[in-house]
């Protein structure tokens, strides 16, 4: 089970970002995109076939899973995330600090 999924507030806590927040947009194996941060340069050649301009197009990079925490509405702080088992078999996340469950 992923601990971090798209869709979820994280804050960045490594890197030149640190201490920012955002939004998941993708999660691909290890790696997150996080929506308006570790914004890169990318230099773009123009693709006529796809109708694509070229120039210097910025973008968002990926960031590792292990440099982002979830953010927690109830402390106000990153926070760490666990897994558990509710009566009915379901594994659900929760965070470690009190336990609440991130998935309702």
């Amino acid at each position: 089970m992923n601990k971090i999924r798209k869709g979820d507030t994280v804050v960045v806590n490594a890197g030149r970002d640190k201490g920012r927040t955002g939004t998941v947009i993708k999660v691909d194996g290890d790696k997150v995109v996080v929506e308006n941060l570790n914004i890169v340069k990318k230099h773009q050649k123009p693709n006529p076939q796809k109708g694509e301009a070229g120039g210097i197009k910025q973008m968002e990079a990926p960031l590792h899973v292990s440099n982002v925490a979830l953010w927690n509405p109830a402390t106000k702080k990153a926070d760490r995330v666990g897994v558990k088992t509710l009566e009915n078999g379901r594994k659900v996340r929760c965070f470690k600090s009190n336990g609440e469950v991130v998935d309702a």
